[in-house]
């Protein structure tokens, strides 16, 4: 007869409330989801976050709380025959007086009719409805149903969540003890993901049994999970280094290295999402005006990879490195931006010109706000020359210097002439 052990995951998953590591920004004293434990009445809810974050602990933990029959769907397996069912099971406990929590894993994974088999049930009463979701809920879950349960929204667990998982798996007796070193690159390694640590501290415990090791080192780690470890530590010097050769290499326009350091962060286990947003931030920094197309292009590929995920939203994200590499390079916003922060800085609050303050009220057309503006599409060429925009007194800083390279040779050629139509302006004293 053979027995079946679970998995080291499933032992440890908690029984109680206290006893959830992580999401205290939901769970703790007086937050949104807490206060639903303690009122003593389910709703329906969308709990997004990454994988390992305690979405399924958090749903059976609700079916305990409140005492209710628990029946969970897989979107990857099941369909409306699942739901059906579970139709069925709440209505047999609903006849004694028992409430039903409907838990739909991977809810994104089923389409609009399927989600949409839920919305009269939940609606009447007869079951709460919990979906578990790695994708935004705004773009995977229907309208109807997301507008009938609450969003709580799950972060990755941090280092020192992840640290009190690993030493409570090792007081289990089920995993020997861990070595500092190794126990630190176990936590970059899950990347925020409990179950993924622990699964990998599962494989080490039947390696080390095998070998009768009494401690988990950190060389033995590496040489039995060998690729399967992160060549660098999330949040860690070689992570920086990495993530600065990126950037450099795009701002330098190399398309190669680019796209060489943007798979070696993904293969390392970087966050997509991180990845997005740094690629949105070289769009702006370091090339600018000189092609607006890349900051829209950068956008838009957040947008698909939020969509579509690993695998496949990886792609649009290495086609925006690649543009962004080739794209003409300007820093000029950057700089723009920098020197207009420390100039207020510096010189604090000067009063706004009169002319250019708004004059809502009699009173404030009395004391001349707004008097002799001039409406600038009333002029020619939608041009006021010789206006001022500036403070009373302060000259021109020059703030933004367009670079010969891009859309930016352009940009620098209107400016100069609109300079030339004021300087003109001046030197007759009138307009232009």
């Amino acid at each position: 007869m053979s027995t079946t052990h679970p998995p080291l995951a499933e032992k440890l998953r908690p029984r109680t409330l206290a006893e959830v590591v992580g999401q205290q920004h939901l769970l703790g004293e007086g937050m949104a989801l807490r206060i639903a434990f303690e009122s003593g009445e389910p709703h329906s809810c969308i709990l997004w976050g990454p994988p390992g974050t305690g979405k399924t602990t958090i749903a059976r933990l609700m079916a305990e709380a409140f005492d209710a029959q628990f029946i969970t769907i897989s979107a990857v397996l099941g369909g409306v025959k699942d739901i059906r069912e579970a139709v069925e099971q709440a209505l047999v406990a609903q006849a004694h007086g028992r409430r039903t929590i409907v838990f739909v894993d991977e809810v994104h994974r089923f389409n609009k009719s399927q989600q949409d088999a839920f919305l009269p049930h939940v609606e009447s009463g007869l079951f709460t409805f919990i979906g578990a979701t790695t994708e935004n809920p705004s773009f995977e879950v229907n309208s109807a149903l997301l507008s009938r349960a609450a969003v709580y929204v799950l972060q990755p667990l941090g280092e020192d969540d992840l640290q009190r998982i690993a030493e409570k798996a090792h007081e289990t007796g089920g995993v020997p003890a861990i070595e500092p070193a190794a126990r630190d690159r176990l936590v970059a390694y899950a990347d925020g993901d409990a179950r993924r640590m622990l699964n990998t501290l599962e494989t080490l415990a039947v390696a080390a049994r095998k070998e009768k090791r009494e401690e988990i080192s950190d060389a033995w780690l590496l040489k039995v999970l060998g690729e399967r470890m992160r060549r660098y530590d999330k949040g860690g010097e070689q992570f920086y280094d990495t993530i600065s050769a990126l950037h450099k290499s795009v701002r330098g326009s190399d398309a190669d290295a680019s796209l060489y350091w943007f798979v070696r962060m993904l293969d390392g286990g970087a966050d997509p999402r991180y990845m997005a947003r740094r690629m949105i931030r070289m769009a702006v920094e370091d090339i600018g005006l000189a092609d607006p197309r890349a900051l829209r292009i950068a956008l838009d590929a957040a947008e698909v990879y939020e969509r579509l995920g690993t695998p496949e939203g990886e792609l649009a994200l290495a086609e925006c490195v690649l543009y962004l590499a080739v794209a003409p390079k300007s820093n000029a916003v950057y700089k723009a931006w920098n020197q207009a922060r420390a100039l207020v800085r510096k010189e604090g609050t000067r009063p706004v010109p009169l002319h250019l303050r708004n004059a809502p009220t009699k009173l404030m057309k009395d004391l001349d706000y707004g008097r002799d503006y001039r409406y600038a599409h009333d002029e020619e060429g939608a041009f006021a020359a010789g206006e001022t925009y500036l403070p009373d007194g302060m000259k021109p800083p020059g703030f933004y210097r367009p670079v010969a390279r891009g859309l930016e040779i352009r940009i620098g050629e209107k400016i100069a002439e609109l300079a030339r139509r004021n300087a003109q302006a001046k030197a007759q004293g009138g307009d232009v």
